[in-house]
């Protein structure tokens, strides 16, 4: 039970980080953490690929919030066409 927590907060903390990052409307709270837990299951995979890891809870926010940043991105790419 500990670890959903402490995975949503680091969800909610990485959507949020990559909201500001990439700069557009607003997902709100939900939306942040809808954003982040995707893109923290993103960002340890684009991670693993390359052969790093994180351990510390600072280590999983950037990791989160690289992989919420890649799916913004992406979003924002195939909203234009």
């Amino acid at each position: 039970m500990d670890s959903l927590i402490y995975f949503i907060i680091v969800g909610v903390i990485a959507g949020w980080l990559a909201g500001q990052f990439v700069k557009g409307s607003s997902f709100g709270l939900v939306g942040d953490l809808i954003v982040g837990v995707i893109g923290a299951v993103l960002g340890g995979f684009l991670f693993r690929v390359i052969g790093l890891s994180a351990s510390s809870l600072l280590g999983q926010i950037v990791v989160s919030t690289v992989g919420a940043v890649v799916l913004l991105m992406g979003l924002r790419y195939l909203n234009k066409k």
